[in-house]
């Protein structure tokens, strides 16, 4: 099959697709242990919400019809945009209007358009790129651009905590922000590894966007202000030379594929416009659900209430078991500030760690390789090859179990090297 360019890219192997196919298989049955994508846990209060909210529209003939029947406009469901504006002008002070609200169907979406809007071929037959401040990042931005070359990264700096914790920081020194740079991202807290940026890094990094006047696209899937998966002091940042991308899925509905874009009017209007071209329009699921939780802020009382102590009791836990099933090996932990991973890394280990994940796999624990998850960085670093991505969201005695294999496994390994 002879395909364009753009068959041919969006084709080919890709570290998303990959992670996509083990979870869709892990999750849809068998005895595989599912610790690599990261699709949320089932908390039962949170489900039995929206299972409510679900029943009430479903009785309610004109809500149904609204919620099946009828398309919403290019920006997305009007009702959610205006609580939600109200909602973030009520709790945090921000300016925002529904004029500086759009909805995407998930997140992946709204990164895919924003980063091809702000890189790629320009029309004066310039070429600009996403900066990225600090790897590792996001697995699902690598593959996003229409062109090659698509982004540079920088290296962080490594904060040792104690023996066996340590941190990611953005290292400033070295991060350059020149001409050819169209927009910066950031995750926060950063998938994969659990890091919180701190408020001051964030100050710093606005600042930066403001002096060379682009975008700072803030992923915030698993962060302020919701899902609240932040287990540090943080606060929720707002800025016009900022675009705040935010979701439902890790609230407990990743199915219903609702991404969220915060930012300038002109930004809004252009990212509605591709919304028309490529899907007609926004789903209406996700906003209809959630709407009235937005209105009333239920949606902020459940974030901080529910979901972010569930993950973070996971966390702590899946944290204890590492420490205890590795005791005495060369391994180091993230601090584990937010979101729903682990980021293991594993000093002078003998073997890569995508071999290390192919023979989790036979083994049926599913983690993820780290190399993927070090977009445009120019210089080989031995550590991209030493880490692994663990997810925690499941049923804890099932996590517990993959961690004890995987742990086992690493032993091995260590000591068939010496």
């Amino acid at each position: 099959m002879l395909l364009s360019e753009f068959g041919t890219k969006f084709t080919r192997e890709a570290g998303i697709n990959s992670l996509m196919e083990d979870l869709g298989n892990a999750l849809a049955g068998g005895d595989m242990i599912m610790m690599g994508g990261g699709n949320p846990g089932n908390i039962p209060e949170v489900q039995a919400a929206f299972q409510e909210q679900l029943a009430r529209i479903s009785a309610d003939a004109d809500e149904f019809r609204k919620l099946t029947g009828i398309y919403d406009p290019p920006q997305g469901e009007k009702q959610f945009i205006a609580a939600l504006a109200e909602l973030l002008s009520r709790e945090y002070g921000w300016p925002i209007k529904p004029e500086n609200i759009a909805l995407t169907n998930g997140s992946q979406s709204a990164f895919f358009i924003l980063f091809n809007m702000f890189a790629g071929r320009y029309p004066d037959g310039g070429h600009k790129r996403i900066m990225l401040p600090m790897t590792p990042e996001y697995i699902g931005y690598a593959d996003a651009g229409l062109s090659e070359d698509f982004f540079v990264s920088s290296k962080p700096t490594i904060e040792m905590l104690d023996e066996h914790t340590f941190k990611y920081h953005v290292d400033f020194d070295h991060l350059n922000i020149d001409e050819n740079v169209g927009a910066m991202c950031v995750s926060r807290p950063t998938n994969p590894t659990g890091n919180v940026l701190t408020d001051n890094e964030m100050a710093r990094l606005i600042a930066m966007a403001k002096e060379h006047d682009v975008p700072l696209i803030v992923d915030g899937a698993y962060g302020l202000p919701f899902p609240d998966l932040v287990y540090v002091d943080a606060k929720p940042v707002w800025d016009e030379h900022l675009i705040l991308c935010l979701s439902l899925s890790k609230l407990g509905l990743p199915a219903v594929r609702t991404g969220i874009v915060i930012a300038q009017p002109e930004i809004i209007k252009a990212v509605a416009s591709v919304n028309a071209i490529v899907n007609l329009a926004p789903g209406s699921f996700g906003a209809m659900l959630t709407k009235d939780f937005v209105r009333s802020g239920e949606i902020l009382r459940l974030s901080r209430e529910v979901v972010k102590p569930c993950y973070q009791a996971k966390a702590e836990k899946a944290v204890a078991t590492l420490h205890r099933e590795l005791d005495g090996l060369p391994f180091a932990l993230h601090k584990a500030e937010g979101a729903m991973f682990l980021w293991l890394w594993l000093r002078d280990f003998p073997l890569s760690s995508h071999e290390l994940y192919q023979r989790l796999k036979q083994k049926g624990v599913l983690v993820v390789s780290g190399h993927y998850f070090f977009p445009g960085l120019q210089e080989e670093w031995g550590h991209t090859h030493e880490c692994l991505r663990i997810t925690y969201s499941q049923d804890e005695e099932l996590v517990e179990k993959g961690l004890k294999i995987m742990a086992e496994e690493i032993r091995r390994l260590y000591a068939d090297k010496s």
